[in-house]
């Protein structure tokens, strides 16, 4: 591994060393997405997280899963608009098309057959999509709605008595693909390390770690020898490549990386995440066995938005 990078504008840059863990000189880039958050609530925290849970399934890329969608965090009876135990719930697309395609599809098929549920717009400002502005049409015309303080809700009878849903909900400008690489010497102490880190990115709002249990062990590049293909295994962090790869990022101690995939409702919340994740890492120390955090880019080229890992952390920092 170099002692040293360059970075963007060009300057060398070395690598820093917190408490026997190393922090790459490089970024995580990450690109424009379409946002919203709905919440979802119902009779009990049980069945608001079964429709939560069901809602997000099969989100975890827009490569092939058409949004990105996770559970933010679950919500007290105090913080939902029907004094219910709730669950927050954010989802990400390419474009906020898709996203209203999504968003309809998973409420529908995931929320409404939910036992108990009710489901809310968890944004105000933005472009209105529709929640249950066509969802309603399941009533078969004995469907009603309300006005509450200038927002319309839909009641739709349903065998558990009615199926309440806000009838537009906001999409916003977003940020996707924030991320960080964490190499470790071997599988135990990759995953207890990307464990660690993804609670404490838990805890920040506004944010998801879209991939099961917030991981991802099949870190992509772009592109790929088969043309059919617009991503394939990231083959310089494969640790059964190093002796084959053109190029590989890892040393012979490297027997395991794991990726962290962010996605936030702004620039702002990826980066707190990102340093909330760091900062997990680096409170265990080198012993534990992450030894090396690094980032996925691509030059810049990907997208606007550049993660500094030294930055995030306000790197005066031993080397």
């Amino acid at each position: 591994m170099s002692a040293q990078a360059e970075t963007t504008s060009g300057a060398a840059e070395q690598v820093v060393v917190r408490n026997g863990v190393s922090i790459d000189p490089t970024f995580a880039e990450a690109f424009p997405m379409k946002a919203t958050r709905v919440l979802i609530t119902a009779h009990n925290d049980i069945w608001a997280r079964n429709a939560a849970v069901a809602m997000t399934g099969f989100a975890t890329s827009v490569i092939a899963c058409g949004c990105e969608a996770g559970i933010e965090r679950m919500l007290s009876p105090d913080e939902t608009p029907d004094g219910r135990p709730g669950v927050a719930v954010l989802l990400f697309s390419m474009s906020g098309k898709e996203l209203a395609k999504q968003l309809e599809r998973r409420v529908g098929q995931c929320v409404l057959t939910c036992p108990t549920t009710a489901v809310y717009a968890g944004l105000d400002d933005g472009e209105a999509v529709a929640l249950g502005k066509n969802l309603r049409f399941f009533g078969d015309g004995w469907q009603i709605s309300k006005m509450i303080d200038g927002k319309r809700y839909w009641r739709v009878p349903v065998m558990d008595g009615e199926f309440v849903a806000q009838e537009t909900t906001a999409v916003m400008k977003a940020v996707g693909g924030g991320n960080l690489l964490l190499l470790a010497r071997d599988t135990d102490a990759a995953l207890a390390g990307a464990e660690a880190a993804v609670e404490a990115m838990r805890a920040v709002p506004g944010v998801i770690m879209p991939f099961p249990g917030g991981v991802v062990r099949s870190g992509s590049k772009v592109g790929s020898k088969y043309a059919s293909l617009m991503a394939s295994t990231n083959d310089a962090f494969c640790p059964a490549l190093i002796p084959l790869a053109k190029k590989t990022e890892l040393d012979a101690g490297t027997r395991c990386v794991m990726e962290i995939v962010i996605d936030g409702l702004t620039e702002a919340d990826v980066s707190a995440a990102m340093r909330a994740g760091i900062e997990a890492i680096v409170a265990r120390g080198g012993d534990a066995g992450v030894t090396r955090i690094s980032a996925g880019n691509y030059g810049g080229k990907l997208g606007p938005f550049h993660f500094h890992l030294h930055k995030l952390l306000g790197a005066e920092a031993s080397i």
